[in-house]
């Protein structure tokens, strides 16, 4: 029986009111009207870009929401902004209702403003979310993880994923005494790992990066480390599943030189499994980092791990002052009732290849070449060889109703458990690669 049935979080949802009707307003006083009422949708939208724009560096506090991150450095048209989110639909300013692929950058499995979550976070803020002594939330929500992760001994909670690795690499090099890190994936704004502008050079000297995958290039890395090497951490799936090898060396390498295997589980923490990659491959890191789905959108993060490893987050100063806020761990206690009432995991698994076959599907029919739909049920993505062609597709498909990612996954939840909605997406899809095929003379 669909989940969506049994639980509500289908298409039986209206989607999210529009903003109120401007014609129906009463007065002609043209002083009272605000500037974007004058324009259509697009322009409406478009009036929220240029707003951001100028008092926002980038238009947006997150890079992957930047204009030129949704749809393409040339992209003049596509909403940028949402004024509500309900289930799997988002409704921007202008209100245009889209079906949401994205999800928060998978920050978001079960819907957005579920019931159950917003109840609790709403009785977290009712009570008084921080206060000067730790919430009683952070021990039960430690103990349930500590119950349900494998490998999570002890925990630390964090606000960002970005801060979480950054704390799980930081707890290695206290627990090891050593500082080479081998690693990766994409662990977020930090210093520790990255090279480019506002960064010293030395921040990022003892990060050695690696190819995904590349079990040859993993072990010629940490064995060049040697006795300086104090954690090999690896995001598990980088647009596909790894080989059995991958992790299984990682975790070899790291019993024989001493080092701490961190796995970042920010993706694929209750999404693959509850446990994320290793629970699903059975592989047990020493520590992992999990957040995004964890908490359903509201912002927590998790550094979990072996209570012997753990115990070197005593002995370095990792803080900060809303860490253990209720209102994040009200949301993930929360998430963490309905998995235990719900096989959300395998619902994402199905639902996932519901939305990927339709999409595949269009694809095939507009015969237009170089577009692929890659990687895993849980965690899909389009891609395209040419980027006009998917400037254009990402622009048509939001006019057919449906917000795809550009260049990243596209995340199912429990929302879109609906033969509608999923229906709905391959019809956005096809017909934005028609539109693509007649724009190109195709």
């Amino acid at each position: 029986m669909p989940f969506k049935r049994l639980f509500g979080r289908g298409s039986q949802e209206p989607a999210p009111p529009p903003p109120e009707d401007v014609d129906a307003q009463e007065g002609d006083d043209d002083d009272a009207i605000a500037p974007e009422q004058a324009l259509d949708a697009d322009g409406i939208d478009q009036h929220w870009r240029e707003r951001a724009a100028d008092v926002i560096p980038g238009g947006t506090s997150t890079g992957s929401k930047r204009p030129e991150a949704l749809y393409g450095p040339d992209s003049a048209t596509g909403p940028a902004h949402f004024a509500t989110a309900l289930g799997c639909r988002v409704v921007t300013p202008s209100g245009r209702a889209l079906i949401d692929c994205t999800m928060a950058l998978g920050s978001v499995a079960i819907g957005y403003a579920d019931e159950a979550v917003t109840r609790a976070v709403l009785q977290a803020v009712a009570g008084g979310n921080v206060c000067g002594l730790a919430s009683i939330r952070e021990v039960e929500v430690a103990e349930r993880l500590a119950e349900l992760i494998p490998c999570a001994e002890q925990v630390r909670f964090l606000k960002s994923g970005g801060e979480a690795v950054a704390a799980a690499v930081r707890i290695a090099r206290t627990a090891t005494g050593r500082s080479t890190v081998v690693g990766c994936g994409y662990f977020g704004w930090q210093d520790w790992w990255n090279t480019g502008a506002g960064i010293p050079a030395g921040a990022s000297a003892d990060y050695v990066a690696v190819p995904f995958d590349d079990v040859a290039a993993l072990e010629r890395a940490a064995r060049a480390a040697g006795s300086a090497l104090a954690a090999i951490v690896l995001e598990p799936v980088i647009g596909a599943l790894p080989s059995d090898a991958w992790c299984a060396t990682a975790r070899r390498l790291c019993r024989e030189l001493g080092a701490v295997f961190i796995l970042d589980e920010l993706k694929t923490g209750f999404r693959l499994a509850p446990g994320g990659y290793s629970a699903h491959a059975a592989v047990e890191p020493d520590l992992a980092v999990y957040g995004k789905a964890m908490a359903n959108g509201f912002p927590l993060a998790a550094v979990v791990g072996r209570a012997e490893v753990m115990e070197a987050a005593r002995h370095t100063w990792i803080s900060t002052t809303l860490a253990g806020e209720g209102v994040g761990l009200a949301a993930a206690a929360a998430v963490l009732d309905v998995y235990a009432e719900v096989d959300v995991c395998a619902a994402l698994w199905r639902v996932g290849a519901q939305m990927r076959a339709g999409v595949e599907a269009a694809v095939r029919a507009s015969d237009l070449p170089g577009i692929r739909v890659s990687g895993i049920d849980p965690m899909w993505s389009l891609e395209f060889d040419d980027a006009t062609r998917q400037r254009r597709f990402l622009e048509e498909a939001v006019d057919a109703g449906v917000l795809f990612k550009r260049g990243a996954y596209n995340y199912p939840s429990l929302a879109h458990d609906d033969d509608e909605i999923l229906l709905q997406v391959e019809r956005a899809a096809s017909t934005a690669l028609v539109a693509v095929a007649e724009a190109e003379g195709a």
